[in-house]
């Protein structure tokens, strides 16, 4: 009985109790089983899971709970965007910050803004006070905005910065419509900068174009914006903007092409200094006044869309410009300036200050000189291939009163008055004779014109002729080149270099045969100052233009050319010998086309090989003169010889230069010199003496027989006149 009731409970299990309990409905899901022999995750695609019957007995998820966790997780990540939005922010500001700070260790002192600094400016006045040139930056006088016309301020406003009065420096709107026509133009059309960064760059800035130099300007407007009033900002760019041709302001832009002042200028003149302001220097109107015209159409336009004038006035200033521009010209009295430029260092130092130079120049002879020289190579240039040429004129002491270094300045800066160093062929010889002259020989000394064989260089008169016994004032007069190279071997090549040298020739001058005949090179200015001593006496002479530097003001006198005695440098038996020899080459030589009524002149004229150079020096008591043409690139002319051309333009700027001066002989030939030798030399020849000047006593003239024919030495001569027209 015991042993049946056993049988029937059967086996019982182990009963876990406490955490052992929670084991028990624990099972494993062959999904969470580890397979070894494949580490790779099941693919879920290719085996999706059955639903899962409802777990009944398993724990449920509460109703919302995945969209509260999507919210936390957009939470989150709006709080995470949102502190490295600001960790971002923070270091933006800190870069502005930081950037602003450089910029502001990069700009310049602050009172500079005030006074700008410029270069200096240099007016270069003639001996009559009246203005050649200006060299430098002018500035005008500061005009006030309540004495100028409305109309003038305004033109600016409307082609500049049309929202001037509403931005604060800076204007984005303006800077978005630039970059927008930029962008339709497929280039820059327009430019965003306000009138206010306008003055910030022209006060001091430069013009390059970089980002550091536009973050500069853009501080520098806002800080304007923040000291002045936008009236004294307008007034401050008006006086300050640059308008081409080294004018800045208003007033000497006004001066400049209209001469008049800012406050006088028309509604159409207003309209085009504001159009300059685009591109000053090449809207300039002296230089591009079609250019300036039709900008100043556009600026017109602009106020009138503006409101800030009427259609109709705009049209009716288009219509009838009323510029009054001075014309273009040669601008030869640049030249001048120019050389002012070369010697204010040695004279006064480095420029710190606005000067004023008061030369030498006479502008009536400058104006003379000018049109002497351009208008015969303007008739002539082309038949005897010569393009270029220079004019040195100058009072017996060495003072200029004319200079032409060139056909036209705006073509050529170079002067070749001062700069060109060129042979001076027979214009070179009568150092050769005046060295012969202070070695003992006299105008009457006979000298053989013959063959000459010197080492083997033969050197010849241009016609091959040749007279036999001459006398030095024959063959200075005919330029006999056999005779100048025996003159310069009898007395040596370092006394004739020593002689150039002691009148006034600066260059190097070689010491051999064939510096007779002139072969070393010399500029025109140093030339006509040697010959100056023949036309004063005896007396150095130093070719100089400057005769006062003072300051604008007046208050300061920075230079005055002293007046100290000259040296003599050649004896007056020599000096009168010399003016005999020479007054004959005029007379009845190689310039017998130089004539000047009731004046006595001499002088020499000088062509170097292959017809390259022609010279004339000729002079009076009154004024030196030296004439050259030729080419730049050295190129032979068409057979243009010293007594042709260059004698021409001499003659007709020394006709006007000594039209109604009472006439003066030059020193040795009032006494008649050493005429009764040279009277062989042709028939009588007869120089009225002008009615105005009835106590001038005629001088006595050599009488012309045809003892000996004229002949040509060198290049410029007797043949050349016959063979190629006197030319």
């Amino acid at each position: 009985m015991a042993w049946g009731q056993k049988k029937r409970s059967g086996r019982k299990e182990p009963v876990f109790s406490g955490f052992a309990a929670s084991l028990s409905e624990l099972r494993i899901n062959p999904l969470d089983r580890v397979t070894i022999a494949d580490d790779k995750p099941p693919d879920r695609r290719a085996r999706p899971r059955k639903a899962a019957a409802p777990n009944t007995e398993g724990p449920r998820r509460p109703p919302g709970e995945g969209g509260r966790r999507a919210k936390k997780r957009t939470r989150a990540r709006l709080s995470r965007l949102f502190y490295w939005g600001a960790v971002l922010a923070l270091w933006a500001v800190i870069a502005v910050v930081g950037l602003l700070i450089y910029i502001g260790a990069h700009l310049p002192p602050i009172q500079s803004l005030e006074i700008p600094k410029r270069p200096p400016t240099i007016q270069v006045v003639a001996a009559d006070g009246s203005v050649l040139a200006t060299r430098g930056e002018m500035a005008g006088n500061n005009v006030l905005l309540k004495d100028v016309p409305s109309y003038l301020p305004n033109a600016f406003i409307a082609i500049e910065d049309r929202r001037f009065y509403s931005h604060y420096g800076v204007d984005p709107i303006g800077i978005l419509r630039a970059a927008v026509a930029n962008v339709l133009h497929f280039g820059v059309s327009q430019g965003g900068s306000t009138l206010t960064q306008q003055l910030a760059k022209n006060l001091f800035l430069t013009q390059e174009r970089t980002l550091e130099r536009k973050l500069q300007e853009v501080e520098l407007a806002l800080w304007l914006e923040r000291k002045h009033t936008k009236a004294q900002i307008l007034e401050l760019y008006l006086n300050r903007v640059y308008f081409g041709s080294g004018a800045y302001g208003v007033e000497a832009a006004a001066q400049k092409y209209f001469g008049k002042p800012a406050k006088n200028v028309t509604l159409a003149e207003a309209a085009m200094l504001a159009g300059l302001v685009k591109s000053p220097s090449r809207l300039a109107p002296d230089r591009n006044p079609e250019g300036a015209e039709a900008r100043a159409k556009i600026v017109l336009a602009a106020m009138a869309d503006a409101h800030l004038i009427t259609a109709q006035q705009a049209h009716a200033s288009a219509a009838q410009p009323s510029y009054a521009v001075k014309p273009a010209s040669a601008g030869t009295t640049n030249y001048v300036a120019d050389w002012v430029g070369d010697v204010l260092d040695d004279l006064v130092g480095q420029v710190d200050q606005n000067i004023v130079v008061e030369t030498t120049i006479d502008p009536k002879l400058q104006s003379v000189a000018e049109a002497a020289l351009i208008d015969e190579l303007a008739a002539k240039s082309v038949k005897f291939n010569v393009s270029q040429g220079a004019l040195v004129a100058m009072t017996p002491d060495g003072a200029v009163r004319a200079m032409v270094g060139g056909r036209n300045y705006a073509d050529s800066q170079f002067n070749r008055a001062t700069m060109a160093k060129r042979q001076p062929g027979s214009a070179f010889k009568p150092f050769v004779y005046l060295a012969a002259i202070e070695a003992g020989l006299t105008p009457e000394t006979i000298r053989q014109d013959a063959p000459l064989d010197v080492k083997g260089w033969r050197p010849e008169n241009y016609s091959h002729e040749y007279f036999g016994a001459v006398t030095l004032t024959q063959a200075l007069a005919m330029s006999l080149n056999t005779v100048a190279v025996r003159l310069g071997l009898e007395v040596g090549a370092a006394k004739v270099v020593r002689t150039a040298h002691r009148l006034g020739i600066t260059s190097k001058l070689e010491t051999n045969a064939s510096i007779a005949l002139g072969t070393s090179e010399v500029s025109p200015l140093e030339l006509v100052g040697a010959y100056a001593p023949f036309a004063n006496g005896g007396y150095a002479a130093s070719p100089h233009i400057v005769e006062r530097i003072r300051t604008v003001d007046g208050n300061k006198l920075l230079y005055a050319r002293g007046k100290e005695a000259p040296d003599r440098v050649i004896d007056p038996r020599g000096v009168a010998m010399m003016n005999t020899m020479m007054e004959q080459t005029l007379i009845s030589g190689t310039a017998r086309k130089a004539e000047i009524p009731g004046w006595t002149a001499a002088g020499k004229t000088g062509t170097s090989q292959d017809f390259r150079d022609a010279w004339f020096i000729g002079y009076t008591a009154r004024l030196v003169t030296g004439i050259w043409l030729g080419n730049d690139d050295n190129t032979p002319t068409r057979k243009a010889t010293g007594g042709g051309l260059p004698v021409e333009v001499w003659t007709r700027f020394m006709r006007a230069a000594h039209q109604g001066v009472r006439p003066e002989p030059i020193p040795g030939t009032q006494r008649g010199g050493f005429l009764p030798e040279v009277a062989q030399f042709g028939q009588p020849v007869d120089v009225p003496v002008p009615a105005a000047s009835p106590a001038v006593e005629r001088q006595p003239q050599p009488v012309r027989t045809n003892v000996r024919p004229e002949a040509a030495g060198g290049l410029d001569g007797w043949l050349v006149d016959r063979l190629f027209g006197g030319h």
